[in-house]
Formats: structure tokens, sequence, C-alpha cells
């Protein structure tokens, strides 16, 4: 999926990278654990809304990267099946 952004967004913050990466996962909080007991850095906040839950961790180049818990009518739905 594609998502372009406004240029003078603060969404990637605290990147400098214009981009960011987007997984979907399952079990986010057991994930965010499993990556901050291996020393990766993980953005201290997370939201959950409509759509699922989400987090974020930076890479080793200081690129944000998202993570997704599709929400479980989401993730039933059958867009992503075809």
């Amino acid at each position: 999926m594609w998502g372009p952004f406004k240029g003078d967004t603060d969404y990637f913050d605290p990147s400098k990278a214009p981009f960011m990466f987007n997984f979907r996962v399952e079990n986010l909080d057991a994930l965010l654990k499993q990556l901050r007991e291996e020393g990766v850095t993980v953005i201290e906040r997370s939201i959950e809304d409509a759509n699922g839950k989400f987090g974020w961790v930076m890479d080793p180049e200081g690129n944000k990267i998202e993570l997704w818990e599709p929400a479980e009518a989401t993730y039933k739905a059958d867009w992503y099946e075809q």
C-alpha cells in the first residue's frame, strides 16, 4: 500500500527520512516487548482505534517503522485475501 503524506508532516518524526515502512503484525504488545528486550528502540507511544493497534520502532539507520495489528473486523475483511 502506498500512502503519501504532505511534505510538512511530522508523522515520521523522530526519523529524518521522508518515508516510513509499515508492517502488519500479530500480537503487537508481545512483539514490542520482545523488541525492547532485544535492544530495539521502541517509541514509547502506541494507539488503538477502529483499525487496530499501532506501535512504532526505529531501525538501526534511524528510520521509523510502524507496526500494525489489525482490529478483528479489519483482519477478517476480504479485501486483502483476494
